[in-house]
């Protein structure tokens, strides 16, 4: 089992920038790919954004440019860098582990409970 924790939502301006944060424990050492997924009011949940343990990461067509994902592999955590966030950006921001396939694929298996980001117009 893997416990993750996320961090860093709330509320901001259209143009502004927020940072989450999501710290992994217990079965840490089965940790292959981290990443974020997001969930706004009446739409499905999407990948945000994936990390490898060596770096190699996959965006969301919508976040390319504005996003950065990053990870500290010695403190078990991922963090996301959000820029330019516009009102669409608007969601709950789930944390996650699982596999990243060369071929860009993302399997999520472990989940955070959320934190909330609201971008205001």
């Amino acid at each position: 089992q893997v416990q993750l924790v996320e961090s860093g939502g709330g509320l901001v301006q259209a143009g502004g920038s927020l940072r989450l944060s999501c710290a992994a424990s217990g079965s840490i050492f089965s940790i292959n790919a981290m990443g974020w997924y997001r969930q706004a009011p009446g739409k499905q949940r999407e990948l945000v954004a994936a990390i490898t343990s060596g770096g190699g990461a996959n965006y969301a067509d919508s976040v390319k440019g504005r996003f950065t994902i990053s990870r500290d592999n010695a403190k078990n955590a991922v963090y996301l860098q959000m820029n330019s966030l516009k009102p669409e950006d608007t969601a709950v921001y789930y944390c996650n582990t699982g596999v990243l396939t060369r071929g860009g694929s993302y399997y999520p298996d472990y989940w955070g409970q959320g934190t909330q980001v609201t971008v205001s117009s």
